[in-house]
């Protein structure tokens, strides 16, 4: 009963409600994101008490590749496209993120510039702090501090074991893996399987990936062949396993 109570507590402390969006808003809040886990109660207050909340249109940008990475946030309502412009002038979509996820934690360590873009896929809300502003939060609190490298720690530890795994993986297989989890995530559902709604590139797979366009081309061609992958005009369909 006490745990069901606390859960209660944390939940009536978003305001995000109050802000006027188009989309669906997620559940999650921002004292429950991954980076913010095992904090107090009290803490969990202070922490959603300091956050700032804003809408951006579609088209525009929340950050911009070579900005200063001051500001890290939560997505409430809405749909991200992290994009990566090349020095020929090149743009490349590096990964697609909804409602739910967390954005520029990257702003607590040396990095002094954001490496990608932030655009807007469709209206957006989001919730988080400047650098200047969770810095003093962490001055008044100094255990959301220490919790946040722990979890930080914990973060690295699991992406590290990923980046493992991808490496020993058929390339088919980790194609594969990518769309089927973007079109879990962002895709709607049809008889013959899950759309990705939205065109990718096959630059776009290269990146995500991590592959040469021509070997990500090849492997494209092979998941069709198999029917694991379809395609209707610009959009692909992924089929079940």
């Amino acid at each position: 009963m006490a745990e069901e109570e606390t859960v209660k507590e944390k939940k009536s402390l978003c305001s995000c409600s109050e802000m006027p969006v188009s989309g669906t808003m997620t559940g999650l809040c921002l004292g429950h994101v991954w980076i913010f886990e095992s904090l107090e109660p009290a803490e969990v207050q202070a922490l959603m008490g300091a956050a700032v909340r804003k809408v951006y249109a579609a088209g525009q940008a929340v950050f911009a590749q070579a900005d200063p990475t001051d500001r890290m946030f939560l997505i409430k309502a809405g749909r991200v496209r992290l994009s990566k412009l090349l020095e020929d002038g090149a743009e490349f979509t590096l990964d697609i993120r909804k409602a739910g996820d967390f954005l520029g934690e990257n702003m607590l360590g040396e990095e002094a510039v954001y490496p990608v873009t932030a655009w807007c896929m469709e209206e957006t809300l989001t919730c988080g702090f400047t650098k200047e502003r969770f810095e003093k939060l962490v001055l008044d609190h100094p255990r959301i501090g220490l919790q946040v490298m722990r979890n930080l720690s914990k973060r690295i530890s699991s992406l590290t074991n990923r980046i493992e795994s991808m490496s020993l993986t058929h390339l088919g297989e980790r194609l594969y893996r990518v769309l089927r989890n973007m079109a879990l995530e962002h895709g709607v559902k049809s008889r013959d399987g899950l759309v990705i709604e939205f065109p990718l590139t096959h630059e776009d797979l290269a990146f995500l990936v991590g592959a040469h366009r021509v070997s990500v081309t090849r492997a494209l061609k092979e998941l069709k062949r198999t029917g694991s992958v379809l395609q209707q005009k610009r959009h692909l369909v992924v089929r079940s396993e």
